[in-house]
């Protein structure tokens, strides 16, 4: 089955970053694949078990997102009411008392979840209507803390980089053929970049989205609009 195929890629990529180590300022480090297991497998196997034409791909966990519930981009209630997705979330070994690990019962909004999936939502209706021929996932599996700040891979230090980026290519390589997807789509350049890097010579073609954050001022001036409108000019999603 191809969720089992993706469950077991998920498993090595998780026990590959697990074994990594990385130097201050970075202070906490999370891997969801690991502690909030559960939904991340219920994820897998419910919407990763059939081909896809367009795989979108993110950086990486946000704080209150797939750190919390092991989903990417995971508002907590677009994973629990949308997609139907509830499971035991356990702690890291080194929590961050800046950014516990509160599983489903997290209250904040990741901001950028609530954008990306509520666009699928509008478009698509159903969970299940948006993953027939679509899957997200994140290219890294890691969060970053420097105490209560978040902090992302692409800032690390090259020798600390380099064999995160090895282990996450091959990863998002494996993703790609598994599913054999048609299309690569970056939320976000940096996210596009290393898509590009991971899956060159696969028969497969890239393209981009906006990132949701809110930091990001365009993204605050409608990223629904936004996104769907590059979607349609790269000839993702018909007219």
């Amino acid at each position: 089955m191809i969720a089992d195929k993706l469950i077991a890629a998920a498993r090595k990529l998780s026990d590959e970053v697990d074994a990594m180590r990385f130097a201050a300022p970075i202070s906490h480090t999370y891997n969801p694949l690991d502690y909030a297991w559960a939904p991340h497998e219920q994820y897998l196997r419910r919407f990763g078990n059939t081909k896809k034409r367009v795989i979108f791909v993110g950086m990486n966990p946000g704080p209150f997102g797939m750190v919390q519930v092991g989903v990417p981009f995971g508002e907590v209630a677009a994973v629990r009411d949308w997609m139907g997705i509830v499971a035991a979330v356990k702690k890291p070994a080194a929590q961050n008392p800046k950014r516990p690990i509160e599983g489903f019962e997290c209250e904040r909004s990741e901001v950028s979840g609530r954008r990306l999936w509520g666009l699928f939502a509008q478009r698509f209706g159903t969970a299940d209507a948006f993953f027939a021929e679509h899957f997200v996932a994140n290219y890294c599996p890691l969060a970053f803390f420097e105490e209560g700040r978040n902090a992302t891979p692409d800032k690390l230090p090259a020798a600390e980089q380099a064999p995160l980026l090895a282990v996450c290519d091959a990863h998002l390589r494996t993703m790609v053929d598994v599913l054999q997807a048609e299309w690569v789509i970056g939320v976000g350049a940096w996210a596009e970049e290393r898509a590009k890097l991971a899956c060159a010579g696969l028969p497969v073609k890239f393209g981009r989205v906006l990132h949701p954050s809110p930091a990001s001022p365009a993204a605050n001036r409608g990223w629904a609009e936004a996104a769907t409108k590059q979607m349609l000019a790269q000839g993702v999603w018909p007219a």
